[in-house]
């Protein structure tokens, strides 16, 4: 895919979860709900990620959509 996702923030999105709960991760950058899918990735070869939480914890959603660890941040902001 050739299409590169809009970069929502260069920075992670805390967000406290809850245990058998299912997410789903705006993979494109256009939704307006980040760091979660709002359907903007309609007519693009973007589709939103899965996330079920294990436990209730504060988990690192991507913000910059370049992580190599989908949906969550592994700090590849720091090389934007």
């Amino acid at each position: 895919m050739s299409e590169r996702p809009k970069i929502a923030q260069k920075s992670p999105y805390p967000v406290e979860v809850s245990a058998g709960k299912a997410y789903f991760w705006c993979s494109c950058g256009q939704s307006s709900k980040q760091p979660f899918c709002d359907g903007s990735h309609k007519d693009t070869g973007f589709t939103p990620v899965k996330y079920e939480a294990d436990s209730d914890k504060t988990v690192f959603f991507c913000g910059c959509k370049a992580t190599g660890k989908v949906p969550l941040c592994d700090g590849g902001h720091n090389k934007l």
